[in-house]
């Protein structure tokens, strides 16, 4: 037998600073480090205090001790450079915004402290006590910040969430022709999430200028990086990958610095992505004040040994040591540091006379009638175009398209319309235009605008969420509407909270294109319409369009919304024809039913491939029902002028759908037509669907397990009786 090791090709190496680094820089730049360092630890310090006060609602996830890493790794970036974090991001989140704020030649031993960086630590304080002054106008508090002028494009609390966001917003960089550098930060934990791996992976085969920047402090709360992976060289899962790899000391800020020059050099020379882990140690518990080991999960001595390693104990020290500061200077930089804080504190809360704790002053915090605001745009990008219906059409005008045809019409036009719009999915570059043709000639057209991935829906929707927030128009193509679920962390934890968690008026213009295939024999996994789970999170418009006319209309308006976009493509429609404009160029209302069969006896409400099999029911049993086709599924858009004024005509209503009565819109809708239109109302509601299980792989089961013509038919008779 005949053994031969395998080595890994990719540049992977650990990196120290020595003294010619430190002597390297200028004395400025090191005292404007120190003060940075100062900065953020009186920040934290002054957060927990407030938080044991009472004055922050929900977590305070202090970075004591992790400072030296931020400090590092933001001194390589400008403003344009772009960063997110994680639940753990203040100390992150403050460099970035001081270096904003900063003049170039900026010297705190002998330069007046900058007003705009007092303003950005107070707003910063502002947000994270959820105060209307906040940064994101409190809603996102600590673990969600925005500051998209300094880079600070969003942070995220679910564990890998962040890390698909950085690689969009690379992603971004490179479609755009831009040269910046993305950050993402994320801990040892955070590393150990699938979704993580994926978006290293995405990173690397699109060559993408992202640095993955580890902070490995050991613990994920209470859990030892010896407990979490056998393989503990975490650097490892970067060059795994082939992404260049490198762990440095991160209680350092030259040896941080000097890993974030290496990896910028390498993203501009070679291409990106570059991995880093920055080894260091967080002093507290994973939220609070308390220690690790007054919880039981450390030893008093593993936290001295990391205390003597205080990087606001040793570059003091160093400092003094090369004559860049003396005992006055770094008390000098410690009184503007405390100053810059306490000023911040000081305009954000008040004690009474005779009191002894302090509240927030009055007017700072949110109304709570404003609840609701941000969500979602107020579609006033869409005022200056051509809106069209079928019926508007003339004739001449129009020409016969097959549904299916009109899928892949529309996203070339559009390309070839915005340069901007992208699209993401798995298989959609070869086999003639994806799996189901509706990528049709665009990768012969745009195919550096094709990103064809892996198997990874999580990751690359994450990806396509940091590509919208930072100047693309993803389209994201699900193969079948079930793997959505799979990427459920980033349709809903992500792009369907977004905008509102970070305060809205700012836009997420991305489409999510979802087939639906209930009655080929795919069997539970491959047969939903997801419509009515992103109905749930108000943050997505959802539409379904059941003619190629509305297709394209639908399509073109989600296609330059600001909103996220779910259109659903059911597969029973795509042998279909009907009339479509010979311009293309239209739009159809987002929010605008149309009645697709006047009547008078009943109202059908429906949409997708349940608009014809309500009119054939209609036909078959010569019941005069009037069919509304939804168009519009979200609860916030869906078109209740139409809806009660055909119930006002006819007093009865059936809700005819075809999918699992359980993940089926049938439920909310009754209960907001009876809220509605009760008074209206001579009939109990009526809802028409599939049966309680999802389709299965037997024919006689998977028919029966939806709704058609015959059990509209049967309701429709059953609400006339």
């Amino acid at each position: 037998m005949k053994r031969q090791a395998i080595r890994s090709e990719t540049e992977w190496f650990r990196l120290d600073s020595d003294e010619a680094d430190w002597a390297a820089e200028d004395p400025a730049d090191l005292a404007r480090w120190m003060e940075q360092l100062l900065v953020i630890r009186r920040f934290e310090e002054k957060i927990l205090e407030l938080h044991g006060q009472g004055l922050i609602h929900g977590p305070a996830h202090a970075s004591i001790g992790q400072e030296a890493g931020a400090v590092g790794a933001m001194s390589i970036l400008d403003s344009g450079d772009k960063i997110n974090g994680t639940h753990r991001a203040h100390h992150q989140i403050l460099a970035k915004l001081l270096n904003h704020a900063t003049p170039a030649g900026y010297d705190p031993r002998h330069d007046a402290p900058v007003p705009e960086a007092g303003a950005l630590v107070q707003g910063a304080m502002a947000e994270i006590m959820g105060l209307r002054t906040g940064f994101c106008g409190g809603r996102g508090g600590s673990m969600h910040m925005r500051h998209a002028e300094s880079g600070v494009v969003g942070s995220s609390a679910i564990i890998g969430g962040n890390v698909p966001h950085a690689v969009g917003y690379g992603l971004a960089d490179k479609v755009l022709g831009r040269d910046q550098i993305s950050v993402v930060f994320f801990g040892d934990g955070t590393l150990m999430a699938g979704q993580t791996l994926e978006a290293i992976n995405l990173a690397a085969l699109y060559t993408l200028p992202v640095i993955f920047f580890l902070e490995n402090n050991f613990y994920a709360v209470s859990t030892h990086v010896k407990e979490q992976t056998r393989e503990t060289r975490l650097t490892g899962r970067g060059a795994m990958f082939g992404v260049p790899s490198i762990e440095c000391d991160g209680m350092d800020v030259l040896a941080v610095r000097r890993a974030m020059q290496w990896a910028a050099e390498t993203i501009r020379s070679k291409g990106g992505p570059v991995f880093i882990e920055a080894v260091c140690y967080r002093f507290l518990h994973q939220s609070g004040p308390l220690l690790g080991s007054q919880l039981g999960y450390r030893s008093k001595e593993e936290e001295a040994e990391w205390r003597a390693r205080d990087p606001l104990v040793t570059m003091p020290e160093r400092l003094r040591s090369m004559g860049v500061l003396d005992d006055a200077g770094l008390a000098a930089l410690e009184s503007r540091a405390r100053a810059v804080v306490e000023n911040a504190a000081a305009a954000l809360t008040e004690t009474d006379p005779g009191a002894n704790a302090p509240r927030v002053r009055p007017g700072l915090y949110p109304k709570p009638e404003e609840v609701d605001h941000g969500i979602r745009g107020d579609l006033s990008e869409l005022r200056s175009e051509t809106f069209r219906e079928a019926a508007s059409v003339p004739a001449e005008a129009a020409r016969e398209m097959k549904y299916i045809d009109a899928i892949a019409a529309t996203l070339l036009r559009n390309m070839e319309r915005d340069p901007r719009i992208v699209v993401i999915g798995e298989d959609i570059h070869r086999l003639r235009g994806g799996v189901s043709g509706s990528t049709r000639g665009v990768m012969e057209r745009f195919p550096e605008r094709v990103f064809a991935t892996p198997i990874c829906e999580n990751g690359f929707t994450g990806m396509a969420l940091g590509a919208a927030l930072c100047g693309l128009r993803p389209v994201v193509d699900i193969m079948f509407g079930d793997f959505t679920i799979v990427a459920a962390d980033q349709m809903f934890n992500g792009i369907g909270k977004f905008a509102h968690m970070f305060g809205g008026g700012f836009g997420i213009p991305l489409v999510v294109r979802a087939r639906v295939n209930p009655g080929a024999g795919y069997g539970s996994q491959h047969s939903m319409d997801p419509s009515a789970i992103f109905a749930m999170y108000p943050g997505w418009r959802i539409v379904s369009p059941s003619t190629p006319h509305d297709y394209v209309g639908l399509m073109n308006a989600a296609l330059r919304c600001e909103d996220p976009v779910l259109v659903i493509e059911h597969q029973d429609l795509f042998q279909t024809s009907g009339p479509v404009p010979q311009d293309l160029d239209y739009c159809v209302e987002l929010g605008k039913a149309r009645t697709a069969r006047p009547g008078s006896a009943c109202t059908v409400l429906t949409y997708a491939a349940m608009v014809r099999a309500s009119e054939e029911a209609a036909a078959e049993t010569g019941i005069d029902a009037e069919i509304i086709d939804l168009r519009t599924l979200d609860p916030r858009g869906l078109d209740w002028a139409a809806v009660e004024a055909s119930i006002r005509r006819t007093n009865r209503v059936l809700i005819a759908e075809q999918t699992a009565r359980g993940t089926s819109h049938g439920a909310r809708l009754a209960q907001e037509v009876q809220e509605r239109c009760f008074d209206w109302l001579d009939a109990e509601i009526l809802r028409v669907s599939g049966s309680e299980a999802a389709p299965v792989v037997s024919k006689p089961l998977n028919m029966a397990a939806l709704a058609d013509t015959a059990k509209v038919a049967a309701g429709m008779r059953r609400l006339l009786a």
